[in-house]
């Protein structure tokens, strides 16, 4: 079971370099979103663009639905809108620095509930995930629009380095 499980995140590793260039949202990341993230963040669980999830995010919360991503133009505004940082913050898998270790709330929903390869299918989808919004060998900011914390709002040059290919 172990070994599988290495063998599995080692394959994920391996291939990031090579998947990074090509990684598109057509052909990789839709159809995580589809698979993973549709239950709650579609037009079928009436979720909210990102507009109206800023308008009123308590009676979402509360309802359970985050903004679309169902769309490439509705991802898109998650990811390099005036919320970028939060795609990547809750998604995150505890490794960036600013995370200190805690995964994001998101990250455990990258993967089958019930697979004993979690962990694995987990880091999986979140290195397409990373490949496709930063591209291979950058960092995975977790920055946003303005200051958060100890964490310093995104600059031009991180935005610049994003890939998000259709």
């Amino acid at each position: 079971m172990k070994l599988n499980l290495l063998a599995s995140v080692a394959c994920a590793v391996i291939a990031l370099p090579v998947m990074a260039a090509d990684v598109t949202y057509r052909k990789d990341v839709a159809p995580i979103l589809k698979k993973y993230c549709a239950e709650c963040h579609s037009e079928k669980a009436e979720s909210p663009s990102m507009a109206e999830f800023k308008l009123d995010e308590e009676k979402y919360k509360k309802a359970k639905v985050g903004p679309r991503s169902d769309t490439y133009e509705h991802l898109l505004q998650l990811v390099n809108g005036n919320s970028t940082g939060a795609f990547m913050r809750r998604l995150d898998d505890g490794t960036n620095p600013y995370a200190k270790g805690k995964p994001g709330n998101m990250y455990l929903y990258l993967c089958e509930k019930g697979n004993t390869n979690n962990n694995a299918e987990c880091a999986a989808n979140l290195a397409v995930l990373k490949a496709w919004v930063v591209g291979e060998g950058n960092q995975w900011d977790m920055n946003g629009i303005g200051q958060r914390g100890d964490m310093p709002p995104i600059t031009l040059e991180q935005l610049r380095k994003m890939k998000l290919k259709y």
